[in-house]
């Protein structure tokens, strides 16, 4: 029966981890949609280019740090369990490896490629499994005092903070190190509008993401005995809710209709487990409203050119997910309880610190060093000439 238990958890985790890869596509084709047509090639490499920096980093020493595993054991060794560790690994690596995704949505379309490609692996070996080690595995003893002081641990199931609002932090330090597109605002305060290149790639992509956040939410109880259908409901009213309110608020935008179930989703990860399914619709409903005003304000009136608007849909949206996880899993509003309202807003704010803090630092020193972003010339010819030297359709001689 050990063996039969360990396997299963061995099959489930892997799928999950299958389902979670796949929202790397995801990611590609919602950002391929968004810009425009003469970096469309240059989204796809970056995301493919980043999971394997990522792969490296988090295997060599991200893992690590975050859970004092290391793989320099022999396979014997590691096939224990039936390798439970090791998918385990693949796992929470596809956790990892959607910082850089995240990020590459909002430099895109001015960020050097072998400079972004660096910052992938500082972020993903050190600045993000400092955190997700103090969140998920209890380090350095902060789980603990925030418990002690306010009567529950800080509570993220499957990421809103550690993992969206994490992504969405740094990717704001980088933007605003990076500086706006050329031509996005004029001199006389204006702006100049850069429509998506194709509307029904960025719809494939945000399906794709979707879909695979059921394996992202639902599989981060990482063992068959403790999964949770609550989850899985949990998981698909708040994609309703960000729909149906971006739908509303956006009015009838596609753009906006196709990132609001997104929206909805990066909030409920952190509580899932823990609300009411109409709490989770409330949760995902605001998110999905909260994209809507917040792009449109950091976009138009704060002039910051975060092309995806990533620090919207994930910085300030998982930033709401960890917060909501306090109320709307509370026994009071129809939650399991075990959350605290103070703890979940202590350990939001202690990840957006980290996040600013090796957001700056990491792109900072870059930018120092190697410089961030291409030149004026190349970034009008488009990314795809300038750094892969083919276009998305290439003309062909007939």
């Amino acid at each position: 029966m050990e063996n039969y238990q360990a396997g299963s958890d061995v099959l489930f985790i892997l799928l999950g981890a299958i389902m979670v890869l796949a929202m790397h596509a995801g990611f590609a084709f919602l950002e391929v949609g968004t810009v425009r047509q003469k970096n469309q090639v240059n989204a796809l490499v970056k995301i493919i280019a980043d999971f394997a920096m990522s792969t490296i980093a988090y295997f060599f020493i991200g893992f690590s740090v975050a859970y004092g595993v290391d793989f320099f054991s022999g396979a014997e060794v590691l096939s224990a369990r039936h390798g439970y560790e090791l998918v385990k690994f693949f796992f929470l690596l596809t956790f990892a490896a959607a910082i850089p995704a995240i990020i590459s949505g909002g430099i895109a379309e001015r960020a050097r490629f072998n400079p972004q490609l660096l910052a992938t692996f500082v972020l993903v070996a050190a600045v993000y499994p400092f955190f997700e080690g103090i969140t998920w595995n209890g380090n350095y003893g902060v789980q603990a005092w925030i418990e002690s002081t306010t009567g529950a641990a800080f509570h993220d199931f499957a990421g809103s903070v550690v993992v969206h609002a994490m992504g969405g932090w740094i990717a704001l330090s980088a933007v605003l190190l990076l500086g706006p597109r050329h031509g996005r605002y004029t001199r006389e305060g204006g702006v100049t509008a850069h429509p998506p290149s194709s509307i029904p790639f960025l719809a494939l992509g945000a399906w794709i993401l979707s879909v695979g956040w059921f394996g992202f939410n639902v599989m981060s109880a990482q063992t068959i005995d403790a999964v949770s259908g609550l989850v899985a409901a949990n998981s698909l009213m708040a994609m309703v809710g960000g729909i149906l309110a971006a739908l509303l608020v956006g009015r009838n935008d596609p753009g906006f209709v196709h990132n609001g179930p997104l929206a909805g989703l990066v909030a409920v990860c952190a509580g899932s487990d823990v609300m009411h399914p109409l709490g989770a619709l409330v949760t995902g409903a605001v998110a999905g409203a909260m994209f809507v005003w917040l792009f449109t304000l950091t976009q138009n009136r704060w002039k910051i050119d975060d092309v995806l608007g990533v620090w919207p849909l994930h910085g300030l949206c998982g930033a709401w997910g960890g917060i909501a996880c306090g109320i709307f899993g509370t026994r009071a509003l129809g939650g399991l309880g075990g959350v605290s309202w103070l703890a979940q807003l202590i350990g939001t704010g202690l990840g957006i610190g980290v996040a600013l803090i090796g957001g700056f630092t990491v792109y900072g020193l870059i930018k120092v060093l190697m410089g961030l972003r291409m030149d004026q010339e190349d970034e009008y010819r488009g990314a795809d000439l300038s750094i892969h030297h083919i276009a998305s359709t290439p003309e062909y001689d007939r």
